[in-house]
Order: C-alpha cells, then structure tokens, then sequence
C-alpha cells in the first residue's frame, strides 16, 4: 500500500468529521472544506491504487524494459500532479484520434 492510499484515507475520514462537526455547528463553511478534504482523500486513494497496480506490472516487465519502466513509474511517484496531467491529456487525444476515423 502506498503512502498516497494512507494519507487518502485519513484526509478522507479528517473530510467526514470536519463536514459532520460543520453540519452539526450549522457552518457551511466547516461543512464544504469537510467535504473538499473528502474528495482530495478520495483522489489521493485512487492515485495509490494505480501506482500500486503499476508496481505490479513493472515487475512483470520482460527484463529488458524494467529499468526504463521503473524510472517512469519513479516520475510518476514524484510528479503525481504532472503524471495525471499527462494521462488525462493522452486520453483526450486519443478519444479525439479515434472518432476522426
């Protein structure tokens, strides 16, 4: 499990008594950042899931391509912001490419 994964569950858990002590106190504001804290636990918890699947399959890599493998998976490790970035726009493009056809 990554470090991504734990620090998204307790923002995410933080997020939830922020926004039940915002309901109860009856502050929107406590109540919004609770729940914005949810959501940025949430993404930190999906960012983990896929890094911890990558590790996977790098280790399953034919040998020759491991080392190029681990240090994109590193990048991604250090620019986790950039990374998705990256992928998001690689999805559009591709989404476009395929209906041109």
């Amino acid at each position: 499990m990554t470090d991504q994964r734990i620090e998204g569950v307790a923002n995410e858990m933080e997020g939830k008594v922020q926004a039940a002590s915002g309901r109860f106190a009856g502050d929107a504001k406590m109540q919004i950042e609770g729940r914005l804290k949810q959501a940025k636990g949430q993404a930190q918890q999906a960012y983990g899931r896929v890094i911890d699947g990558l590790d996977g399959l790098v280790e399953k890599a034919p040998e020759q391509y491991r080392a190029h493998a681990r240090t994109g998976l590193d990048f991604a490790r250090r620019k986790p912001l950039l990374t998705t970035g990256i992928v998001a726009g690689l999805a559009i493009l591709l989404a476009g490419a395929g209906r041109r056809r």
